[in-house]
């Protein structure tokens, strides 16, 4: 079998999410335990004995699902399953820095100051109240973004997330996105969505973060991940250091090119992905792009224990 590792965005995240792989694994303990000492605080308090509305809040949940992401390949590690037994890592939105991390193309500590900086910066960019997001259900990425583009009358409105091929986020200024929700009913969408989400994520809007996301990446080192990383703003395969580097601004603001991710891994011969970190998401996704692709999530200690037998590890 061939493997890709992908790693989840912000959504995915449960109160008690990865304690278990803690309290199993000593290596798993200790990406929480860096995490904290990083940020100086007591995020994997938050994590497993605080309040979802808290942990939510995206300048906590994105080091959150990052460090319960490495905190699982850790723990796959542990039982014999190296990163570089995949042939890509990828990851959606934040999870796109959970990868890198895990490929040691970021260092724990440095990837846990960067997404807390980008929680930030998002949330920072736009207003409360100002931006939102919407999702599309039953249209493909041509029609929602054309369904954008007519939404957005001056506003901004645009084709945020490319999930998979019935399901596509817009994101912009909260009127046209209400819009365009409008717009998705009557050409036929099964459903059309406000998200519950504090910013209007991978759009225009989000250009102050993106600004700021260029200086906090200058600052940090980035090596060549152990396996190419597939970049959501671009679909295909990067290890150019300098490359991940500007693909991670561009990010900010760009869309998520999931659907073509996934098609891009299996295209490449990819036969099988893991989802590793919380939630199962990502696997929903990729089984309705292709059904041909087998899915596995990595998420409890159980998981990384069946994952590893599967290979013989």
């Amino acid at each position: 079998m061939t493997i890709a590792f992908v790693f989840p965005g912000q959504g995915a995240q449960t109160i008690g999410m990865g304690k278990a792989l803690a309290d199993s694994y000593p290596r798993a303990r200790a990406v929480f335990e860096e995490v904290d000492a990083a940020l100086g605080e007591n995020l994997s308090g938050l994590v497993w004995d605080g309040d979802i509305e808290t942990l939510t809040l995206t300048r906590n949940a994105q080091p959150a699902l990052m460090a319960t992401s490495v905190a699982a390949m850790r723990a796959l590690e542990a039982e014999g399953v190296e990163v570089d037994r995949a042939t890509f890592v990828a990851g959606h939105s934040l999870g796109e820095y959970s990868a890198l991390a895990a490929a040691g193309a970021l260092s724990l500590s440095d990837t846990a100051l960067l997404l807390r900086a980008r929680g930030d910066a998002m949330q920072k960019a736009v207003p409360a109240g100002e931006g939102a997001m919407a999702a599309l259900l039953g249209l493909d990425f041509e029609t929602a973004s054309a369904v954008a583009a007519e939404a957005a009358q001056g506003d901004v409105c645009q084709a945020a997330n490319d999930n998979d091929p019935a399901q596509v986020v817009v994101s912009g200024h909260k009127a046209a996105v209400e819009r365009a929700v409008g717009l998705a009913r009557a050409r036929g969408a099964r459903r059309a969505v406000i998200l519950p989400v504090s910013a209007p994520f991978h759009c225009a809007l989000m250009q102050p973060a993106a600004r700021t996301m260029a200086h906090a990446l200058s600052e940090v080192e980035i090596g060549t991940p152990a396996v190419p990383l597939i970049a959501n703003v671009r679909a295909a395969a990067i290890r150019d250091a300098a490359e991940i580097r500007q693909l991670l601004v561009e990010q900010v603001t760009g869309v998520v090119r999931w659907r073509e991710s996934v098609l891009a891994m299996a295209a490449a011969g990819v036969t099988e992905m893991w989802e590793v970190g919380a939630g199962k998401a990502l696997s929903g996704m990729i089984r309705r792009i292709d059904r041909s692709i087998a899915t596995r999530t990595v998420g409890t200690p159980e998981e990384v224990r069946e994952a590893a037998q599967s290979l013989g590890g």
